[in-house]
């Protein structure tokens, strides 16, 4: 049986003009693109491969305007990192860019884990699964830690049931739902060595690095401006040691770890001022600053930093 030749593009398509530069600034995508440089610190190989997908997804659309598309892309992602190095971010401004270009309805991003996806008894998965996705559609769906829903030590998890219902709806419904699939970058290499349905459906291997000592420094100062706060010459000196001591410790999770530092310094700051009020004058200064000893007080430090600390917590129990 002849094979049918490829359908071509009419002469007035091929002398269509298209101006990309007039589709890029009704789409907004570069006010995408900058408000990820400004919220994200460092990350440039991630930074650079957003844009070279907005730049695809862009000469797509323009194509689909001229009518030489015949099929929609395949765009599910696969965003590999250790924590809190700002997969979850960058999957949200992706929806939003995907939704300006008119590859998605709604823009919207759905997070899950294996626990939104899978049940506990027979019957329980589909329900779940099918939920999750009716929710998701139009929209984007990020899967955090996507090897946990394999298990292939145990023969009767119910997680194979959400792979097949997501691989079934990954391939059927892509014009609908873009799928994220996020995790640690060994973990996920597995995943997909055991379920190679989910490598052949991901157009796009993003991999986030972790963040260098002086880019996490930034991104604390980043953190605190946003909450009206700054660090003093020695609260910056302390922090920058916070960071280098805290990465040599179990459980470090990038800017997540910060974050929750910065959380705890920030109790320590209100407890300080409090305990002196009856002998310092609060000014909008004292207030808005966080000084070392509002770090080094940290059990990052050992446990003399705490023991030695008016501003320690006894109960504290994480290393952060």
């Amino acid at each position: 049986m002849p094979v049918p030749a490829a359908k071509q593009p009419s002469t007035e398509s091929q002398t269509a003009v298209a101006d990309l530069a007039t589709e890029l600034t009704e789409a907004g995508i570069e006010d995408v693109l900058t408000e990820l440089d400004n919220e994200l610190v460092g990350l440039t190989p991630v930074k650079t491969r957003i844009r070279e997908i907005a730049a695809l997804l862009l000469v797509e659309r323009v194509r689909r305007k001229l009518g030489l598309s015949s099929e929609p892309p395949t765009l599910h992602m696969s965003f590999t990192g250790n924590p809190g190095t700002g997969k979850t971010t960058v999957a949200l401004r992706m929806a939003d860019i995907l939704h300006r270009l008119g590859f998605v309805r709604k823009g919207h991003l759905i997070s899950v884990t294996r626990d939104d996806l899978v049940g506990q008894y027979i019957g329980h998965t589909a329900p779940k699964t099918k939920e999750i996705l009716k929710r998701a559609m139009g929209g984007v769906l990020f899967i955090d830690e996507a090897y946990y829903l394999y298990r292939a030590e145990n023969e009767r998890d119910y997680g194979q049931e959400a792979i097949e219902i997501l691989l079934q709806v990954m391939e059927n419904q892509r014009e609908d739902l873009v799928v994220i699939l996020a995790g640690y970058a060994d973990r996920m290499e597995k995943f997909f060595r055991s379920n190679p349905g989910f490598r052949s459906r991901i157009a796009h291997h993003l991999d986030f690095p972790d963040y260098a000592d002086g880019e996490l420094l930034a991104i604390g100062e980043l953190i605190l401006a946003k909450q009206n706060y700054k660090l003093s010459d020695s609260g910056r000196e302390a922090l920058a040691r916070y960071i280098t001591a805290r990465k040599q410790q179990p459980h470090f999770s990038n800017a997540r770890s910060i974050r929750n530092a910065l959380d705890r310094a920030r109790l320590r700051q209100a407890n300080r001022i409090v305990r002196s009020a009856a002998d310092l004058k609060i000014t909008s200064e004292t207030l808005i600053t966080i000084d070392a000893p509002d770090l080094l007080a940290s059990r990052v430090f050992g446990q003399d930093a705490t023991a030695n600390s008016p501003l320690s917590d006894e109960t504290e129990s994480t290393f952060d």
